[in-house]
């Protein structure tokens, strides 16, 4: 497959993407009252076509094709963010990965300005690891309540990692991008 290949197969899941947020939108906007489960959509797009750039890239859990084991599966019950992912572009739903001891999620992707998974709910127990693009500039990964923070760093494959034992809910933002929807959260449950 050519350069010119990947990029229009990724412009494709791209677009397929947002028609399939588009769509998740409206289907919202009628309003049945009971909630929306995004792993009902069908079509396990897998967020936003990155799933090749660092998410699980490491393949060491070993569960789906591309490594990262949670691509397109949501959890049933979403967390109330409480509007902690308003105007995050690639937030569709919490990733389901669940029962891996460790999940990688990617820094600077999309482009540069997002966190690839946004959302993932883990174990207690699991090491989650942070890894860099390279793209967007210099991130960081910092916990709004404090409990971790890595250095600011734009160098391509910079690591930072936090094993979480505690359940809840804990959101992080990249400090220097986060008015611009540089969000992510860890779900332990």
């Amino acid at each position: 497959m050519t350069d010119n290949n990947r990029l229009d197969r990724r412009k494709f899941v791209q677009l397929t993407g947002a028609t399939a947020a588009t769509a998740f939108i409206a289907g919202c906007a009628g309003g049945d009252g009971n909630g929306v489960n995004p792993s009902e959509d069908g079509n396990g797009d897998g967020g936003n076509g990155d799933d090749g750039n660092g998410d699980g890239g490491n393949g060491d859990d070993g569960n789906g094709g591309n490594g990262n084991g949670g691509d397109g599966e949501f959890l049933a019950e979403e967390p109330d963010y409480e509007g902690f992912f308003d105007g995050v572009e690639n937030y569709e739903g919490t990733a389901d990965m669940t029962g891996q001891d460790s999940v990688s999620v990617s820094v600077g992707a999309g482009g540069g300005l997002m966190f690839e998974p946004p959302a993932v709910a883990v174990s207690p127990g699991t090491t989650v690891t942070w890894e860099w693009t390279g793209e967007g500039g210099a991130h960081n990964v910092a916990a709004e309540d404090g409990a971790f923070e890595s250095d600011t760093v734009e160098e391509e494959g910079h690591t930072f990692e936090h094993t979480f034992e505690e359940e809840g809910v804990f959101t992080y933002v990249c400090t220097p991008h986060e008015a611009l929807g540089m969000k992510g959260a860890i779900v332990v449950q």
